[in-house]
């Protein structure tokens, strides 16, 4: 690296950038600039029924940022429209919601430099609006592929969805995912397991808005299966490397599988050696997630840390000590960030 320092400064440059990308999503600026009409800051303000003075120095942090244009003599701002796709809930990707990641994570730090010192974790209970970025990620990542491009990837399975069979999802968080296949899979019976009971209560309000009759959400630590009943299909999305004892976690699932069923697991596209990740495009955040998340949240629970880098060669051995003999591994052009373990 020929200037480590002008680097430094590109770091702080886009950290900060980062954290106004994730303000501008919360107040919906962006959404209120897609349409890439030039406005005045006060123009921009009044759409959107935010503050001038604030909203005038978050377009400043935009502008150089690189993100928004200015024209100096008309004092007026626009979003190109390549931008506006990035940026806004109307587009194909929204960056912007991605963002909150850097502020949700930084919530703990002060309780993450803690746990540097003395060991142990930060519990799940110290993160705020987690289960609300989780639930936004999900709605862009997970569920727009699910049924036309996750669930095909098991031979016969929406076939098989579309006929009535028994499904789990295990760790399924605020619902998204169980919600929408209980959706268009309406012969099918889906069950949903996670340890938060604010989880639960969201995935359960979501299922009755959307008129779900064929869907259950319970609080259960996977760790401590108490229900022997089998499922034809169990599914956990980014899910497995949080928990406190993953290891029990897959030996529970593969206890419920039946012996003609499949467990179709999503999670980071690693490897388990550093070295291998080191051009990984989110390699960095990644590995942040890791820390100031997954690793910690099962620490906090005295667990085993297994973080969010585990990786696909650790992955294979772990769901082979469960039971799984066969363990398929599928990647998806959309998704270059996760990997699909069909394990059998």
């Amino acid at each position: 690296m020929e200037n480590f320092e002008e680097y430094m400064l590109d770091v702080m440059n886009k950290a900060a950038t980062a954290l106004m990308l994730s303000v501008g999503h919360r107040t919906k600026l962006f959404d209120s600039m897609y349409d890439c009409t030039s406005m005045t800051s006060q123009q921009l303000a009044n759409k959107s029924n935010l503050n001038e003075r604030y909203v005038r120095e978050w377009l400043g942090a935009m502008v150089t940022g690189k993100i928004i244009d200015y024209d100096p003599p008309k004092k007026t701002y626009s979003l190109s429209e390549d931008k506006a796709k990035l940026l806004s809930r109307g587009g194909s990707y929204n960056f912007a919601s991605s963002m909150q990641w850097i502020p949700a994570l930084a919530f703990v730090e002060d309780e993450i430099v803690k746990c540097f010192e003395n060991g142990g974790g930060v519990p799940y209970e110290s993160y705020h609006r987690f289960h609300e970025v989780m639930a936004e990620e999900s709605a862009q990542t997970v569920l727009p592929a699910l049924v036309n491009s996750i669930l095909p990837l098991v031979p016969n399975l929406v076939e098989k969805l579309k006929n009535g069979i028994r499904v789990l999802d295990v760790g399924c968080g605020s619902g998204g995912a169980l919600n929408l296949m209980a959706k268009n899979f309406p012969n099918s019976q889906f069950t949903g397991y996670d340890f938060s009971k604010e989880a639960i209560q969201y995935a359960t309000s979501e299922s009755e808005k959307l008129g779900n009759q064929n869907t259950s959400f319970e609080i259960q630590d996977v760790e401590h299966f108490s229900k022997t009943e089998k499922f034809d299909l169990v599914t956990a999305f980014d899910a497995i490397h949080d928990q406190a004892a993953p290891a029990k976690v897959l030996e529970n699932i593969k206890g419920v599988v039946k012996d003609d069923g499949i467990f179709l697991m999503q999670d980071i596209g690693s490897s388990s050696q550093l070295e291998n990740n080191k051009e990984h495009p989110l390699g960095p955040f990644l590995y942040t997630v890791s820390c100031l998340h997954c690793m910690t949240v099962s620490l906090a629970l005295d667990g085993h840390g297994l973080g969010a880098m585990w990786g696909k060669e650790k992955a294979i051995e772990m769901l082979n000590e469960a039971g799984f003999s066969t363990v398929d591994i599928k990647q998806l052009p959309h998704d270059p960030i996760n990997y699909y373990y069909i394990a059998k």
